[in-house]
């Protein structure tokens, strides 16, 4: 999981930056880079850490160009290193380019051998860079045609800014499985993962990037080019479930409605009798509002969340997410205590955090504990981006409803259905909700 940001602007360029990308820190934890065009060249400064982190008011000063780039990346389980860290670079045919991208090659292991097999030799584990190599191999003096000619080639999710000395250049999978944006005004043109990178610089007239399409941002304005006789919009479904801020204005619908709604629709679809209505905080928060207000069971803050940690979701090994746990949340016994309590969350993934909440929450008092997750059972990996396990460590894959809440001890366990999932679409076109039904619209590459 990763966020992305491409930017050109007149004034303030690395300051205007830093802020967008600050603002999708939510889409990965482990590492932050940015671009900085001088016009004539590309200069880059990354780490491993968060925005605030890596970017000191010593490597923010402005430099002459109008066009930057930056990247926060989530890493897999054993390849958060340094030379991983995007944006990545490339010199070729007299030209410099920079990518970063959000989401995942399912032939990424076809891709690479092949290049191997011809000699090519690789610097880092990530599938960014196999994109990046195959645009500046195409590359002929049109980046579109090059871009195009690359995604001939590619299988999966990828959205991705690419940005040259003079210009940055979004393009999207003609599934559209992981959000990209355009936004602007008289002074600055931004591409986004989110809306909130956009918002942040007082921009409110911006679009989703569809499907297959390719933006390019020169000094000739904004040209958009698409190919619609391949497009077959796939749009991510757990975006709007946990991925994406609250904030998020994805494809017509809003994130925090959407969490809101599926929150009454699990009342409506499992009701329960109880004393608090608790969420597991933030993401479950919308969820139990609306769970409390169909219900009319109080809605209370069970949990008390330190905002200095980061989301445990995300988090690169289980031993991790347990203590992040520990240390993110904390039961509050002045509330918990002697009370039947629903908790709402919004997945369950491999169970192991939810079954030591629970306990926490015992040992603070509650007399019931009735857990409600605002998604399907998550049964199966994700292969476009959402750092998800194999199947050997999904509960939901191995075990049913009723053995997944004898193991979490909870007093009982519901899961929101498919349809009444689906239900909270305003886009009527259609999602990929893999995770919860096996049914890919790309197949993962297996050599």
């Amino acid at each position: 999981m990763s966020g992305v940001v491409g930017i050109k602007t007149k004034v303030g360029k690395t300051q205007k930056l830093f802020y967008s990308l600050s603002s999708i820190q939510h889409r990965g934890q482990d590492a932050s880079g940015i671009i900085l065009s001088t016009g004539e060249n590309l200069r880059r400064i990354r780490g491993l850490g968060l925005v605030n982190e890596i970017f000191a008011d010593e490597n923010l000063k402005d430099s002459e160009g109008e066009y930057g780039l930056g990247h926060v990346r989530s890493a897999p389980e054993g390849c958060n290193q340094d030379y991983n860290v995007e944006p990545l670079v490339s010199f070729a045919k007299g030209n410099e380019f920079s990518l970063a991208h959000d989401g995942n090659l399912v032939n990424y292991k076809t891709l690479k051998k092949k290049e191997e097999e011809m000699g090519m030799a690789f610097h880092t584990y990530t599938d960014s860079e196999l994109i990046l190599l195959l645009i500046t191999r195409y590359f002929e003096g049109d980046i579109v045609k090059a871009i195009r000619r690359a995604m001939k080639d590619l299988r999966g999710a990828y959205s991705c800014v690419l940005c040259m000395p003079d210009k940055i250049v979004g393009f999207r999978d003609y599934n559209g499985i992981r959000p990209l944006m355009i936004g602007f005004d008289e002074e600055t043109t931004i591409i986004a993962s989110e809306n909130c990178s956009i918002e942040i610089l007082d921009i409110e007239n911006y679009r989703d990037i569809e499907a297959g399409e390719i933006v390019v941002c020169d000094k000739d304005g904004i040209k958009s080019y698409k190919e619609e006789s391949k497009v077959d919009c796939k749009h991510c479904i757990f975006e709007y479930i946990y991925t994406a801020r609250p904030d998020a204005n994805i494809e017509g619908t809003n994130a925090y409605m959407f969490r809101r709604r599926s929150g009454e629709k699990l009342y409506d679809q499992a009701p329960v009798e109880a004393d608090l209505v608790c969420p597991v905080p933030d993401s479950g928060t919308p969820s139990a509002i609306g769970f409390a207000q169909r219900s009319g069971i109080p809605f209370a803050a069970g949990l008390v969340r330190n905002r200095y940690m980061g989301r445990t979701f995300i988090k690169s090994d289980q031993k991790e997410r347990e203590l992040s746990v520990r240390l993110k949340l904390n039961p509050q016994k002045s509330v918990l205590n002697g009370k039947r309590i629903v908790l709402v969350d919004d997945s369950i993934v491999r169970g192991t955090t939810s079954a030591k909440l629970i306990q926490r929450i015992r040992k603070a008092g509650a007399r019931e504990v009735h857990l409600r997750v605002t998604s399907p059972p998550v049964t199966n990996p994700c292969y476009y981006g959402v750092d998800t396990p194999d199947k050997s460590k999904l509960i939901a894959a191995n075990l049913s409803v009723e053995e997944i809440n004898k193991k979490i001890g909870a007093d009982s366990l519901e899961f929101l259905s498919i349809d009444n999932l689906m239900d909270l679409t305003d886009n009527p076109c259609d999602y990929c909700k893999a995770c919860f039904t096996g049914d890919y619209p790309i197949r993962k590459d297996e050599k």
